[in-house]
């Protein structure tokens, strides 16, 4: 075992993890640091010690800022520079805009602690604690409003409830009492009553039985019926005989034989009122009114007879209409109503032998009863029944308890609506108490979480009040510092590298990836730093940087908006993938031939590789377009200084661009001091080989046989597709011509390069809409590419000044060679 700047390394030279409860006081001032990154821990022992490493830097940053003893930001820029090796002499301030463009720096220098390998398990456990923290589930705001309603609800809830339980209990015991009464005496009145009649009829009887004389009892009979208005008709079984008030039935508008017709309907009734049963049934129906028929013996000494009584209920119905609130209904023993408040169920004898009530009754063996009861729908009763003892006849009555307790509840109506305004008013209070909490930390949270999406400069910046002096003013100031500090971390590794971090949208492992892989150089550079020396001497780095700055920003801007992932710049070159953030693995090759999964994810996964191509080509073009109008206004800047000391200009240049598509190993590169997100492989050293071989091609950009083999089915017009492209892809066709030289590719045999003509159907505008939109488009460079651009290599070759090349003299691969040869 031996180690390297106090941290322990094996037999191997890899690093070994510590032990994760050996910390060290600057472990734990880390743990407190609130920032994405703790994730890459899950890339093993190797990656840990470096990313722990960026960590220190910024906290190194952030107290050098705290103690106000920061240098100048030129100074920093010098110091940061000097360090990459990129130029040691520039002193320019480092804005953010000129952060983005300036080339990536590749060294970060890192504090050694023997502290550096904690256990990847404690950066998993800190990234769900970040994961569950990153949404405010809790806000101080509603804590304080929710123990202040807790307290008001509380207490005015206990005495609510106290106060509504026992006046409802007294209420309910009093409206028990009152039901049972009216029940009573609605019953008894009732018996009264029916009793009266079957009296009446039996004196009748009793007379027409022992007057024998007709007009004597016609006498009789208008007598009678002039003392009982409300009896309508009687008949007598033996004796034969019916009698009518003829008033009832004149004033109601029914025929007199209508009764003789019911009377025979009823022939049953009759038949039982004959073995000495009564029998009550409701005979509204069928004569329209509301109307009773009393089957009942009659006695008149030794003789006995059956009569059929029909009488009015209309002064009966009085005494069932007395209660505003009780309602009492008469029922017989079948349960349908005779009498109700509801003449509608008098006239249709409703049936009410299931309801609850009246089923109960029924089935009763009592003669009286009270008890509450709940319908179907939910609603309680406080029910009371009593029988008449006449045919099996009763009365029920019944409240609902909502009614009854209406008072009690208006009382607690009234309550809680003191409980709400007490309420109100303490929310209220405690809103404008917490808001000067709640606003603040709020809009912490919602910069936080920009954030976590890989929004750093989110304008939710300005939301944040820098005037407060208590805890909040700290934190605030703290979360302000923790954006500098992720700037100047992205600013060192890779914008969408560092974004794809954050948003956990990244794998950490190296791996295999099919990618595309871009090259660019700008031609005669070195004659062009040599100009810049002549014409600024000491202060020609700082020109050179500013001129790459420009140069670089407008193509890294071509880039980004196609989704493309700026690897590295090497000088004047730079390297960029499209496909290397992307999560599609390779791991559906493993599974057998012909499998359904395995198709679905290789088409998957060409279309993935397709789009990737096809979105480096929209890249480079824009960057022609981009260049013509850079040599345009470079031209106009430096003759707008010709006549200054030092005169300021942008040389006119011209770029060679390479692409090629292909398997490449992706991932976290390099050694404990300095690593860096980065391809390697044959597919990147042939895409680097195909930007060198512009040159002599007579090209601006050259993609190889493996990026056209992607394309050349779908935006391609070649033999495989007879010249034709599908009208959804006619957009995106591409021209090239093929350079009529072949070369040797390892492993491949020979192949051609093929060089980029043109896209007719690239709309320069919108592209560029995309990052700019006030951008419009300058007419002096439209011929660059779309519809007014190349339609072959000899018109590109005129738009751009590049000279016709000689393909008998050419030679790639003896280029290729010459390139290495030179260490190029």
């Amino acid at each position: 075992m031996r180690t390297r700047n106090n941290i322990e390394l094996d037999e191997y030279g890899c690093f070994v993890k510590n032990d994760p409860s050996k910390k060290t006081d600057l472990d734990e001032n880390l743990d407190s640091l609130q920032a994405p990154e703790d994730d890459l821990s899950a890339f093993g022992a190797f990656v840990k010690p470096q990313k722990e490493g960026l960590l220190r830097r910024a906290e190194a940053i952030r107290h050098t800022k705290a103690d106000e003893t920061l240098q100048p930001e030129t100074e920093v820029a010098a110091e940061v520079e000097t360090e990459t090796g990129l130029a040691s002499e520039i002193e320019t301030p480092q804005t953010e805009e000129t952060v983005s463009q300036t080339p990536q720096i590749n060294e970060i220098r890192t504090l050694p602690d023997k502290e550096n390998l904690q256990a990847a398990g404690s950066a998993d456990a800190a990234s769900e604690d970040e994961v569950a923290l990153s949404k405010v589930k809790r806000p101080i705001g509603v804590k304080l409003i929710l123990i202040i309603s807790l307290l008001v609800l509380f207490s005015m809830g206990i005495i609510t409830v106290l106060v509504s339980y026992f006046i409802s209990k007294d209420t309910r015991i009093n409206a028990e009492d009152n039901n049972l009464t009216i029940n009573s005496r609605t019953a008894s009145d009732c018996q009264s009553r029916l009793n009266s009649v079957i009296s009446s009829a039996g004196i009748l009887y009793d007379i027409l039985i022992s007057d024998s004389e007709e007009e004597s009892r016609e006498r009789v009979v208008n007598s009678f019926y002039e003392r009982n208005k409300f009896i309508a008709a009687i008949s007598y079984k033996d004796l034969d005989s019916i009698s009518y008030n003829r008033q009832f039935f004149a004033s109601n508008e029914i025929e007199q034989s209508l009764f003789e017709a019911y009377v025979v309907q009823e022939s049953e009734a009759v038949a039982e009122s004959r073995q000495g049963s009564v029998k009550l049934l409701n005979a509204s129906p069928f004569f329209g009114a509301q109307t009773i028929a009393i089957f009942t013996p009659v006695y008149s000494g030794t003789q006995s007879d059956s009569a059929v009584i029909l009488f009015a209920c209309d002064e009966l119905s009085e005494s069932f209409a007395n209660s505003s609130i009780n309602s009492s209904t008469l029922v017989n023993d079948e349960g349908i109503v005779l009498v109700d408040p509801d003449i509608q169920q008098i006239l249709s004898a409703a049936d009410m032998s299931k309801n609850q009530l009246v089923a109960a009754m029924l089935s009763s063996k009592n003669n009286n009863e009270q008890f509450v009861y709940t319908d179907d729908e939910g609603t309680e009763y406080i029910a009371a029944f009593r029988k008449l003892g006449l045919g099996g006849c009763g009365v029920v009555t019944e409240v609902r308890s909502e009614i009854v307790l209406e008072a009690v509840n208006a009382t607690t109506r009234r309550n809680l609506y003191l409980t709400v305004s007490i309420l109100s008013l303490a929310i209220i209070l405690i809103w404008f108490f917490s808001k000067s909490l709640s606003s603040p930390l709020k809009a912490l949270t919602e910069v936080a979480n920009e954030i976590n999406r890989g929004n750093f400069n989110t304008e939710k910046f300005e939301e944040l009040s820098g005037n407060r002096k208590d805890e909040i003013g700290v934190l605030i100031q703290s979360t302000k510092n923790e954006r500098e500090i992720l700037n100047t971390v992205t600013s060192l590794t890779n914008r969408g590298v560092t974004q794809a971090i954050v948003r956990k949208e990244i794998d950490f492992e190296p791996h295999l990836k099919d990618i595309t892989i871009f090259f660019s150089d700008i031609r005669g550079f070195t004659a062009i730093s040599d100009g810049f020396n002549k014409r600024f001497g000491e202060k020609s780095a700082a020109e050179i940087i500013s001129f790459l700055n420009d140069y670089m920003g407008r193509m890294v801007n071509c880039i980004n908006i196609t989704g493309g992932n700026v690897d590295k710049f090497e000088g004047d070159a730079i390297m960029a993938c499209w496909g290397v953030l992307r999560d599609d693995d390779l791991s559906f090759e493993n599974l057998p031939d012909g499998d359904p999964e395995k198709e679905e994810h290789r088409s998957l996964h060409e279309e993935h590789v397709q789009a990737d191509a096809l979105s480096a080509i929209r890249a480079t073009v824009a960057m022609r377009y981009a260049l013509m109008e850079y040599n345009k206004q470079a031209e106009i800047f430096t003759k707008a200084h010709a006549d200054e000391p030092y005169a300021k200009y942008k040389p006119h240049i011209r770029i060679g661009s390479g692409l090629n598509s292909g398997r490449a190993t992706v991932g976290f590169m390099g050694s404990y001091h300095k690593m860096e997100f980065t391809s390697i492989g044959d597919a990147v050293n042939l895409a680097s080989r195909t930007e060198s071989s512009n040159k002599p091609c007579g090209t601006d950009i050259l993609i190889t046989q493996d990026t056209y083999d992607i394309l050349k089915y779908n935006f391609i017009r070649c033999p495989e597709n007879n010249y034709t492209i599908s009208p959804e892809h006619l957009a995106n066709e591409v021209i090239v011509e093929m350079i009529p030289v072949a070369f040797e590719v390892k492993g491949k045999g020979k192949q051609h390069f093929y060089g980029v003509v043109n896209m007719p159907g690239f709309d320069i505008e919108g592209f560029f809409r995309q990052s700019e939109p006030d951008f419009e488009v300058d007419p002096d460079c439209i011929g660059a590419v779309g519809p007014y651009g190349p339609k072959n290599l000899h018109e590109v070759r005129e738009l751009l000044g590049i000279p016709e090349p000689n393909f008998d003299e050419v030679d790639l691969d003896a280029a290729e060679e010459k390139t290495k040869a030179s260490g190029k």
